[in-house]
């Protein structure tokens, strides 16, 4: 039986190699992202005398936006291939990201959910400055589904916090 069942755990660990290609996509993306940016920048800079102070600040928040979702797309690209996949072995490189150093499954999470809240106050704040060119009930959705974010952040916090204070204890108690 442990002739069939060693190979499988192997091949199952070795299965999360699959992820990568996943990673290396969503530095496509990236890419995607940093094109955008610019082409935005590159409006934003030949019209700037045209523009309103609202269409600057529109282009501005689509510029925070852009950057704000390129630092997610890192978290979930360097966390979860470091979490997921194999280690980075970026030890006394002096780029590496301070959260690097404790990232676990629990803090990419949360992370992400505090990414996803701030993406989505952006988009909040963009809607606020067309209000007046924006249907009520879309404004209505936009934050009720920033409110679910919200609450589902807190309750992600929450829940980490409790199974981080349950690790907490049972070691002590092994020890």
């Amino acid at each position: 039986m442990n002739k069939i069942i060693k190979p499988m755990e192997f091949f199952i660990f070795w299965s999360r190699w699959l992820q990568a290609p996943l990673y290396l996509g969503l530095i496509i993306a990236q890419g995607v992202y940093v094109y955008q940016f610019m082409h935005e920048l590159g409006i934003l800079v030949t019209k700037a005398g045209s523009l309103s102070e609202n269409e600057v600040m529109l282009i501005v928040l689509g510029l925070i936006d852009v950057v704000m979702i390129a630092n997610l797309l890192i978290m979930v690209i360097i966390g979860g291939y470091e979490t997921f996949v194999s280690r980075l072995d970026l030890e006394g490189h002096p780029d590496q990201p301070e959260w690097l150093s404790h990232v676990n499954a629990g803090v990419l999470k949360v992370k992400l959910a505090v990414a996803l809240i701030s993406i989505s106050s952006i988009h909040l704040l963009r809607t606020f400055i067309n209000a007046a060119q924006t249907d009520d009930r879309v404004i209505i959705a936009q934050i009720a589904i920033h409110a679910s974010f919200l609450i589902s952040a807190i309750a992600i916090a929450y829940t980490d916090k409790i199974m981080m204070q349950t690790l907490t204890v049972s070691h002590a108690t092994k020890h």
